[in-house]
């Protein structure tokens, strides 16, 4: 019996001990990208984690050039309702956490940047950058500047700077921002930053209070899933668009070439998965229609031999469809112009290629079955009185024509039900 109780109380404390060492008292996520759906995911997953772990904070390391405004709002709004405290650390020098960063620093319960970091020009722009008439630029900024404030102040910070990121285009470094109360604490790394905050009481966003207890916790890194990894990089709009051209080109080499395969599998999984990327990413639709004109311009090139009017019309189309494909708020978020331009060139130049030859192919004369037999020589051999016997490329065939003796030649002009039609070739002129 005593025995059974100790080998009972030695895997009990087994367990225990098992538990307790893979316990991460914090969470720690990782986001160096531009704000898109599967950052937002990412976030909210952590959250879950952290949740589900009883972990003591979940630990955000940020820093991003910005992002989309939608993804953006969800990620707040994440953060807001998540039931384990949330610290926010810019870092490391050098980083930035501008635009759609800025605003999910100061919805964190604890916002913290490393030295020589910046946050802020949160003013929101449109897609393509350009300049924002005088109504649509009012409506923008305050719908932008009542977000922020509709949290900022209850985190206890400064909401009047904080909207003067958004009107003014401010921009702070890690002592301006820490003077004027947007971040809580400059910390030179996690380990500081975590002796600065530990013991504090903050107060959640429902007015709870928690008193945090990090100094010397265990930090365990929560990464992307294998599948989220594959997917951030397409999220990338210079990727999306070389996926989307290729599969394009792919395909269309398979319909020339008709039992290539491999042409058709290429470009179809290519074309399946920058279509993925476009749904999540904010794409222009004309810009897509524009690319499937400019591969029409080219085989009209092809057909019509216009000397380059046509192909070069093409490679513009593409390059400003390609351009424009993804109409993104920020410069990391939209195609580069090198991009469009060293895909639109070398594509235009090998689809006319293709189409030339495809075209060239079908205006050939068809050299084989009964139709290649059209325009043949042969010798009778069975006189034409009409109908006789003709010998054509080593088979002998029934004929029918004028009059022709044994040994003369004759031109197969037609067949009709397994017969030739043919005349004498001294009448060909």
């Amino acid at each position: 019996m005593y025995r059974h109780l100790r080998v009972s109380l030695l895997l009990a404390l087994a367990i225990g001990f098992t538990s307790s060492s893979c316990r991460a008292d914090v969470v720690k996520v990782v986001i160096d990208d531009t704000i898109h759906p599967l950052i937002t995911e990412h976030i909210d997953r952590a959250i879950q984690e952290a949740q589900r772990t009883h972990a003591d904070a979940l630990l955000i390391e940020l820093r991003t050039p910005g992002g989309l405004l939608y993804s953006t709002r969800d990620i707040i709004h994440s953060i807001l309702d998540s039931p384990v405290p949330i610290l926010i650390y810019v870092t490391p020098s050098g980083s930035t956490a501008a635009s759609a960063g800025f605003f999910i620093l100061e919805s964190a319960d604890v916002a913290a940047m490393a030295p020589g970091t910046n946050t802020g020009s949160a003013h929101p722009v449109l897609g393509d950058g350009s300049k924002m008439d005088p109504v649509l630029k009012d409506k923008m900024e305050n719908d932008a500047a009542a977000l922020m404030r509709s949290y900022s102040s209850k985190r206890g910070r400064n909401a009047e700077v904080a909207e003067t990121a958004i009107r003014e285009s401010k921009s702070f470094s890690a002592d301006e921002a820490l003077s004027q109360h947007l971040v809580d604490y400059v910390a030179t790394d996690e380990k500081d930053l975590f002796r600065q905050a530990d013991g504090k009481t903050i107060t959640r966003f429902n007015g709870s209070k928690a008193v945090l207890h990090l100094a010397g916790k265990n930090v365990r890194l929560y990464e992307m899933s294998l599948r989220q990894r594959i997917l951030s990089v397409l999220m990338d709009p210079n990727i999306t668009a070389i996926l989307l051209l290729i599969g394009m080109a792919a395909i269309y080499a398979e319909f020339n070439h008709p039992g290539a395969v491999i042409p058709g599998v290429v470009g179809f999984i290519a074309i399946l998965l920058a279509l993925f990327a476009l749904h999540l990413l904010p794409t222009r639709y004309a810009a897509l229609a524009m690319i499937l004109g400019a591969f029409v311009l080219f085989a009209l090139e092809a057909k019509f031999q216009t000397h380059g009017v046509l192909g070069i019309g093409g490679v513009t189309v593409l390059f400003l469809g390609a351009l424009l494909l993804v109409d993104g708020p920020i410069p990391e978020m939209r195609v580069k112009w090198l991009t469009a331009l060293s895909l639109s060139l070398p594509l235009g130049a090998i689809t006319i290629f293709l189409m030339t030859i495809a075209l060239k192919a079908r205006q050939n004369k068809v050299v084989t079955g009964e139709q290649g037999l059209i325009g043949e020589i042969g010798v009778v051999r069975a006189p034409l009185t009409p109908v006789g016997k003709v010998f054509v490329h080593g088979e002998l065939w029934d004929a029918t024509g004028p009059s022709v003796g044994v040994g003369q030649s004759v031109v197969v002009r037609g067949i009709h039900n397994l017969t030739l039609e043919v005349e004498p070739a001294n009448n060909v002129g």
